[in-house]
C-alpha cells in the first residue's frame, strides 16, 4: 500500500471519528494559548487545565501576569512538570512581549521561537490553533503512530513533520494533528496495543516490527 492510499484511508477514518476535533486545552485567544501549550510540555493536557484557570484568573494577558514574580507563578503551577523552568520562561516571554510585541502574541515562527520556553512544536500550535497558518505540531503520540503506520521511520519528530506534510494534504494539517492525537489517546496507546484490534494499525499498520 503506497503512503498516498495509506493517507486517504487514515484521513477517512478520522474525519469519520472526531469531525470536529476541540483543542484539549481550555484557553480564549492566542496568549492564554501559547501559555497553555508552554505549560502542556512533559505534563498532560488534564494537569495543564487544572491550574490555568487560576493562573489566567491572576494574569490573562502578558501585562497582568508579568505583575506576578516568578516565584507567584511557580505557586500556581506547581503540581505542573518542571514548573521553576516554565515559571521563569512564562514571566520572560510576558516581559518580551510587552517590550517587543505590545503585549500581543506574534504571527510567525520565528518571533514565537525566539520567546523562552517556546520551541517548534509549541510555535506550530499556536500557528495553526490561533492564526490558522498550516502546520503540523509532532507530539508523542503523532510521533508514534506515524512510525505504526509506516509513514516515517522514527527517528526524529523533525523527520516525522518533514514525512507527514509530505504526506498530507496542506489543507488538512492543522485538524489532522489534533485527529491522530486524539487518535492515539483513544485507540493506540503505547504500551499493551493490539494491531489487529485498532481500527487503523489493522490496515495501514506496519507487518513487521510492530511496536
Amino acid at each position: 500500500m503506497t503512503s498516498k492510499e495509506k493517507s486517504e484511508i487514515i484521513i477517512n477514518k478520522l474525519e469519520a471519528l472526531y469531525p470536529q476535533p476541540p483543542i484539549p486545552l481550555n484557553h480564549k485567544d492566542p496568549f492564554t494559548l501559547l501559555i497553555s501549550v508552554l505549560l502542556s510540555a512533559q505534563t498532560t493536557d488534564v494537569m495543564v487545565n487544572r491550574v490555568t484557570p487560576e493562573l489566567f484568573r491572576r494574569g490573562d494577558n502578558a501585562e497582568r501576569l508579568a505583575q506576578l514574580s516568578i516565584d507567584e507563578i511557580c505557586q500556581i503551577i506547581r503540581q505542573v512538570g518542571l514548573a521553576p523552568s516554565k515559571a521563569k520562561a512564562i514571566y520572560g516571554l510576558c516581559r518580551i512581549l510587552l517590550e517587543s510585541h505590545d503585549g500581543q502574541v506574534p504571527g510567525s515562527f520565528a518571533e514565537l521561537e525566539a520567546l523562552p520556553g517556546v520551541g517548534h512544536k509549541t510555535a506550530s500550535v499556536v500557528m495553526a490553533q490561533a492564526f490558522g497558518v498550516p502546520a503540523f505540531p509532532v507530539d508523542t503520540h503523532i510521533h508514534r503512530l506515524a512510525w505504526r503506520w509506516g509513514l516515517s521511520n522514527g527517528k526524529s519528530v523533525t523527520q516525522t513533520e518533514k514525512d507527514l506534510k509530505r504526506i498530507f494534504p496542506k489543507e488538512k494539517w492543522n485538524v489532522l494533528h489534533l485527529q491522530i492525537i486524539y487518535f492515539g489517546r483513544g485507540y493506540c496507546p503505547a504500551r499493551n496495543h493490539q494491531r489487529q484490534g485498532c481500527p487503523l494499525c489493522s490496515v495501514v499498520g506496519r507487518k513487521r516490527g510492530f511496536k
